[in-house]
């Protein structure tokens, strides 16, 4: 069975749903201590804790990626879902891990990539947006497309409602999207 690894760096409650919705996680990894690690533990999931010492401009990209990938290797991890993960790794891990990292993004890519997405698109004055669950690559918010919704954008929206309603469905469809990809993955 593939073994799944979900990389958190905030409130979890996109990994509170993937617990709730049965998925098994063998390993949570955090960039910093945060409630989605807490999260974890109490559901006495494996966790491993490769905190970032730096956010300037002496941040090692490359070093703590090879921390990340040496704190997964023990737990031989098939599938990686981010969910919340704030810090952009250096393309070693999506060579090692080609294909097999997930990412959910709170717009409806190619539209409004990077960090501030709900921003940019309250900003933009659009209608709809929503997330996409996507393929991970060393390329921000860019990899093959798995699973879209739209959430519409309603008058007196800030970026915390907005944010939360784009969260509610996403709580729905990102462990669904993972559960299909791992039963296609598992020898029948």
């Amino acid at each position: 069975m593939t073994k799944l690894a979900v990389f958190v760096s905030g409130t979890g409650t996109i990994l509170e749903a993937m617990i709730h919705s049965g998925l098994e996680i063998s390993l949570v990894l955090a960039d910093r201590p945060c409630r989605g690690f807490e999260i974890a533990k109490a559901a006495g999931i494996a966790t491993e804790l490769v905190e970032r010492k730096t956010y300037g401009p002496d941040f090692d990209r490359a070093a703590y990626t090879r921390e990340v990938m040496a704190a997964l290797e023990p737990h031989d991890i098939g599938l990686i879902a981010m969910a919340g993960f704030m810090t952009i790794l250096s393309p070693a891990i999506f060579d090692r891990y080609e294909g097999k990292i997930l990412n959910t993004h709170p717009s409806l890519l190619p539209a409004f990539k990077g960090e501030n997405a709900v921003e940019q698109a309250l900003a933009a004055g659009v209608k709809t947006t929503g997330f996409t669950i996507h393929v991970a690559t060393s390329e921000l918010d860019a990899g093959p497309i798995l699973a879209q919704a739209s959430v519409p954008v309603e008058p007196g929206d800030t970026v915390d409602t907005l944010q939360e309603r784009i969260k509610q469905s996403e709580r729905r469809v990102y462990p669904e999207t993972i559960k299909k990809l791992m039963s296609k993955a598992s020898p029948v």
